[in-house]
């Protein structure tokens, strides 16, 4: 039988271990977040490479199944149709053929969902600005990697 003072000891190496291992099999805020901003970069990436394309299914694969797009003026469109929707409407009514994000920031503790702020630009068929604005996208870890779930922009333009 051990001896109280082995007893405490014994304690005291395996709280040391737990503390050690857990150290490092956790990742940190900080690893959490730069995982969240290099996906957000590639996924910002592609999302303009879609209207290059004309793909929707480009554009699509950005946003979360349960994703809402909050675009000024309009109601919340959801879900991946609502998404298509909006590509087309992007692509044939206003001319979208290539854009811009400029990520400004990135708030959160990235273990499930994360917030990037940022300003954006939309070109069309000629290479020429014609849009640009501010915007809040809430991104979500979905099983396959980190997704858009609530989208909402608005322009710098007057609507005048």
């Amino acid at each position: 039988m051990p001896t109280r003072k082995q007893t405490k000891e014994l304690f005291t190496v395996l709280f040391i271990c737990t503390i050690g291992l857990s150290c490092h099999t956790q990742p940190t805020i900080d690893q959490n977040i730069e995982e969240a901003k290099t996906a957000i970069a590639k996924s910002n990436a592609i999302y303009f490479q879609s209207f290059l394309k004309n793909d929707s299914s480009l554009f699509i694969k950005s946003y979360a199944e349960d994703a809402c797009i909050m675009a000024p003026g309009l109601s919340q469109a959801c879900g991946y149709k609502a998404a298509a929707n909006f590509f087309r409407t992007a692509y044939d009514d206003y001319g979208i053929r290539n854009g811009k994000f400029i990520t400004t920031a990135v708030y959160g503790d990235a273990k499930a969902y994360v917030t990037e702020e940022g300003l954006w630009q939309s070109f069309n068929a000629n290479g020429e600005m014609f849009d640009n604005g501010k915007f809040l996208v809430l991104w979500k870890k979905t099983a396959e990697g980190w997704k858009m779930f609530r989208d909402s922009f608005s322009s710098n333009r007057s609507s005048k």
